[in-house]
């Protein structure tokens, strides 16, 4: 008597394909929101730059320039 090679009994190709699939829609959805969030924060860092000079006081207002 000869032994069968023993094989699960969900072992079957179609589960992975589809497991994979929808793995695949998983990990681009996760990688879309990690790129916003990093364009987010780029945004928020060139509008913070953008203004981050002091306003300038002309003499007409009172005070003179500080230089």
């Amino acid at each position: 008597m000869t032994q069968k090679e023993k094989v699960a009994a969900n072992d079957n190709g179609a589960g992975k394909e589809e497991a994979a699939r929808h793995l695949r829609a998983i990990a681009r959805a996760i990688g879309r929101h990690i790129a916003r969030e990093h364009f987010r924060a780029w945004e928020r860092r060139q509008v913070k730059a953008a203004n981050d000079n002091r306003p300038v006081v002309s003499e007409e207002e009172g005070q003179s320039p500080e230089g």
